[in-house]
């Protein structure tokens, strides 16, 4: 069951990546500025309803991987780790239940809880990559999972990076945040990153006998 878990979970994450890849080169939303705009801006193109269904294939393939983990018993189900694994599903669940502003309407309560929700979603799954593998590090069979998981937590805090700079500088240069960076360029290389650690957790629940 482990096993099933695990590999199903990851063949769910696969997929979403490759749905929303799709958005990139599919009419209209390849019109879509991948530099400047977010990746949450799908949702308000025709073909929006392709955005929703990858991360919610992303939702199931995270919460796959994380039962997997607990039953692997590399994860406690109560652990800090489990619970920002389990924030980071919950999110993406909400970033879809309620979408982004549409600036062509305007601004909206829906967009203000789509904000936080990614914003919790972008936080914690490093977060939870850096708790799950750091127990790890030195076990002998594990220790390269886990360090694989550490290291793609920290790069996710990386990419991350830049929209804190922005935000923290817009108080001085003048600019707004989502202005000073190539915001979508930012969010896609994080998002990558993200999904890359689900996929590294996928992998080392799955090599569990």
């Amino acid at each position: 069951m482990t096993r099933l878990l695990s590999l199903s979970g990851s063949v769910a994450t696969a997929l979403a990546v490759v749905v929303i890849a799709a958005l990139h080169v599919t009419p209209p939303s390849s019109y879509v500025d991948p530099v400047r705009r977010t990746i949450s801006q799908y949702a308000h193109e025709s073909n929006g309803w392709v955005f929703n269904l990858g991360v919610l294939l992303l939702v199931a393939g995270s919460v796959a991987i994380q039962a997997a983990l607990i039953r692997a018993n590399v994860l406690a189900p109560g652990s800090t780790g489990s619970v920002a694994l389990a924030l980071w599903s919950l999110s993406l669940a909400a970033v879809v239940y309620w979408p982004k502003h549409n600036w062509q309407v305007g601004p909206s309560a829906s967009g203000d809880i789509h904000r936080v929700a990614s914003l919790v979603a972008f936080l914690s799954l490093p977060v939870a990559a850096v708790l799950i593998g750091s127990p790890w590090l030195t076990h002998e069979r594990w220790r390269h999972h886990a360090r694989a998981t550490l290291v793609l937590g920290i790069l996710s805090v990386l990419a991350f990076a830049p929209i804190v700079y922005a935000f923290v500088a817009e108080p001085f240069t003048g600019v707004r945040w989502w202005r000073a960076i190539p915001l979508g360029a930012v969010e896609r290389v994080l998002v990558l990153t993200e999904v890359a650690g689900v996929l590294s957790l996928g992998w080392w629940a799955a090599r569990v006998r």
